[in-house]
């Protein structure tokens, strides 16, 4: 058995991380976050909206990767942060690290990488990251169908949907030709 390899997802942005600045005095009678605000110019506001925004969207990116990696997920999310004219924490960027190693068998391995390439194209916009990682997952996916027909001589097997499925040839010692495709990507 191949030990276990593990790959990032990532969503980065070019935002640069600043120090966290110091909170503005609270006003009397005001809540500390209305003060804050009331002293933001026009443009820190527009940066704090573009920086919540990014936050969700991050935020929504790495939880897709989580949902679909189900058991592979090694870790949850892991978030890096900038700090806002507001001095609030924003969440800019963002990784899941998923295990992509071979499993026991090839048909293990098959299903493996179907759940991998899954989770790796799981977001709405996947980041080139993302899109190597099902890459990666579908190479492993089509060596280990390289594999099972060595094993197997004479059946053929290749993935549709949701599972495999194998079909055997009737007459002794024929090789089954090549199936016509192997992989199915959709990018």
């Amino acid at each position: 058995m191949i030990p276990a390899v593990t790959s990032a997802f990532e969503s980065t942005t070019a935002i640069r991380r600043e120090a966290r600045p110091a909170p503005a005095a609270p006003l009397a009678g005001i809540a500390p976050s209305a003060a804050v605000e009331e002293q933001l110019t026009e443009a820190e506001k527009r940066q704090v909206q573009e920086l919540q925004r990014r936050d969700r969207e991050v935020r929504a990116h790495e939880h897709a990767h989580v949902a679909a990696g189900g058991a592979l997920v090694r870790g949850g999310a892991n978030f890096s942060y900038a700090f806002g004219p507001d001095g609030e924490r924003y969440a800019v960027g963002g990784e899941v690290t998923i295990d992509t190693g071979r499993a026991g068998t090839p048909e293990e391995t098959i299903a493996k990488m179907r759940q991998v390439r899954a989770a790796a194209l799981a977001p709405a916009n996947p980041s080139a990251q993302d899109y190597s990682v099902a890459t990666q997952a579908a190479r492993l996916a089509m060596e280990a169908r390289q594999e099972l027909r060595q094993e197997t001589p004479g059946t053929v097997t290749e993935a549709r949907g949701g599972g495999t499925v194998a079909a055997r040839y009737a007459i002794a010692g024929d090789e089954a030709p090549a199936p016509l495709s192997l992989i199915d990507i959709a990018i």
